[in-house]
């Protein structure tokens, strides 16, 4: 249907739909016809989402009846043919969109070219800023050749024909849509939850015998804070291998999930830009706690601000050396500030290298903290204080201070909202001061009903900041 459409190889296609069925069709359908396809997340808002399937190029987008709105015709142009198609049978069929099914009845099921290799073109967070499509070259390949992915997942996570992986995250996120369709690939069964909760989690985990699941440390957190009965009540012996990435994990919170399902949880360290690649089994991350593991693609290099290397064991900016080659869509000016002079490609990301080339991350850049002309990480304060009880989410940020250029500002989400208020901000800070530096604690904290977090886990801490720029007492 969209070869005689008119869309041609190397063509791009988005999808606007929650996690059903109809991911794969398209995801497939793209994957198979040498096409681009760009998920959107569809907990943007309609200029959020429209400018990302305008910026992309999309040629045809397909929508669940429930997400049009944030695609109106009459707002957002696609590029030619400009195909709508909206899922599902029943009701009526929003104006400027095609009944997907009824479009599909019409189409030839003989194919029309011979099938090519397409790709994934996912868009940046935006944690940080507008996202980004990264967009890796593409060049005609036979489709069954393309399993780069594949043979990653199947030679060191153990992914074959009788895999039952589970994907508890959106599926228009890059980890969960190229790992469900990998393990499909390769002959794997996917289980998709709706939405990720604790309870249920483990429910389906016990009910189809699931041998492996990818997760984000925040879905961890919130298995933790479960009660002890309903952690014990489901068997969930048949994991073979639990898989984490996208968000620095606390090291107390994966020693609690390492006592609870064993030594079955591996750490990757990646992103969507295919940069780098490393990775860390249970065994070695016990010799080596906190640390994301020793490159399986690339070779790292640890670069201070002038770009000189730093000897192991000092923070600085993480390139890989060996990288695939991607760039920023529409971002010439981004995409030659992610690479050196060398060659070698970052993504802002900050860390250190210990003797034995293990990488250890200590958190973003743009989210660093200069306090008097000292750096403060707040991945390192956060990891504390989401150990606390009473902390359900937590967020740390610089604030503007006239005297020291910024000070540290704590966000938390409490258990109990009604805990809230200067007693339990005293306890916080108390129980931070116990852990580390005092100087890298917080001068107070603030206290909110939910922090922008984004399903996938990552924090979308650049909102936090543009509230609290223009002012320390909030």
């Amino acid at each position: 249907m969209l070869a005689a459409a008119g869309i041609e190889e190397g063509g791009h296609i988005a999808m606007l739909l929650g996690n059903q069925l109809e991911c794969f069709d398209v995801g497939w359908a793209a994957k198979r016809s040498g096409l681009y396809l760009t998920p959107v997340n569809w907990h943007l808002t309609a200029a959020e989402a429209g400018y990302i399937i305008a910026d992309s190029g999309a040629q045809a987008l397909v929508s669940s009846p429930d997400l049009c709105d944030l695609a109106q015709p009459e707002t957002l142009q696609l590029v030619s043919p400009a195909l709508r198609l909206v899922t599902g049978e029943d009701g009526g069929t929003p104006a400027g969109f095609e009944r997907l099914e009824a479009v599909l009845q019409t189409a030839s099921p003989d194919p029309v070219r011979p099938e090519l290799e397409g790709a994934l073109m996912f868009y940046s967070s935006g944690t940080t800023g507008r996202p980004k499509g990264i967009r890796h070259p593409w060049t005609p390949t036979p489709y069954g050749t393309g399993f780069s992915l594949e043979l990653l997942m199947a030679g060191f996570y153990g992914f074959d024909a009788d895999t039952v992986y589970l994907s508890p995250a959106p599926l228009y996120h890059a980890a969960p849509l190229a790992w469900s369709l990998g393990t499909q690939r390769l002959g794997g069964t996917v289980i998709v939850m709706e939405r990720f909760d604790p309870l249920d989690m483990l429910r389906m985990i016990e009910k189809y015998r699931v041998t492996h699941v990818q997760m984000v440390p925040t879905m961890f957190v919130r298995l933790l804070k479960l009660e002890d009965k309903d952690r014990q009540r489901f068997d969930l012996s048949s994991l073979q291998r639990v898989i984490h990435a996208a968000a620095p994990c606390p090291i107390e919170v994966k020693r609690r999930m390492l006592d609870w399902w064993g030594p079955i949880i591996y750490e990757y360290y990646a992103a969507s830009e295919g940069h780098g690649f490393t990775s860390v089994s249970p065994d070695e991350w016990l010799a080596h706690p906190g640390s994301v593991g020793r490159p399986l693609r690339g070779t790292i290099h640890i670069l201070d601000e002038d770009g000189a290397e730093l000897p192991n064991g000092e923070i600085g900016t993480v390139y890989f050396e060996g990288s695939a080659g991607f760039e920023y869509h529409n971002d010439p000016v981004k995409t030659s500030e992610a690479y050196n002079v060398e060659g070698w490609a970052t993504v802002g990301d900050l860390g250190s290298i210990d003797n034995e080339g293990y990488l250890y991350l200590s958190d973003r850049r743009t989210n660093l903290i200069l306090s008097g002309g000292v750096n403060i990480y707040p991945q390192e304060i956060e990891n504390e204080l989401a150990l606390h009880p009473e902390v359900v989410d937590v967020a740390v940020i610089g604030v503007p201070d006239s005297e020291m250029g910024q000070q540290v500002k704590a966000i938390v989400q409490p258990t109990d909202p009604s805990t809230a208020g200067p007693e339990l901000e005293a306890e916080l800070l108390g129980f931070c001061r116990e852990r580390i530096a005092h100087f890298k604690c917080p001068r107070s904290v603030d206290f909110v009903d939910e922090l922008p977090r984004l399903p996938t886990g990552k924090l979308a801490k650049r909102l936090l900041v543009d509230r609290y720029s223009g002012s320390t007492s909030h």
